[in-house]
């Protein structure tokens, strides 16, 4: 059964730190890229940052870079984003999407919520 589980999330003050965890099973997790994606209240889902396989190539979304840090460790099955320098705006669940070439799973997300 294949599952993605996303872990982390929580409330932080604005300027905090968070690091979310998405733990998978089911399936080849090293042969797969892996995502996060967002989607604050109201609004769209947006790509976050990506790493594919081997881990060393990552993208990021527009203004993702920089406070934002895409890992993973095969070993373990999971990946992780460091996020920094938090905001309200970045107010939002947190995805995990795996991908590869036709097959795509998601996890059912983990709620941010940057507020003093």
């Amino acid at each position: 059964q294949v599952q993605l589980v996303e872990s982390g999330g929580g409330l932080v003050q604005p300027g905090g730190s968070l690091r979310l965890s998405c733990a998978a099973s089911g399936f080849t997790f090293s042969s797969y890229s892996l995502s996060w994606y967002r989607q604050p209240p109201g609004k769209e889902r947006e790509l976050v940052a990506t790493i594919y396989p081997g881990g060393i190539n990552t993208h990021y979304g527009d203004s993702m870079k920089g406070r934002f840090t895409i890992s993973r460790d095969d070993a373990k099955d999971t990946a992780y984003l460091q996020a920094n320098s938090l905001t309200p705006e970045d107010t939002a669940v947190y995805y995990c999407n795996a991908e590869h070439r036709w097959y795509e799973f998601w996890g059912r997300g983990t709620q941010v919520t940057v507020s003093s």
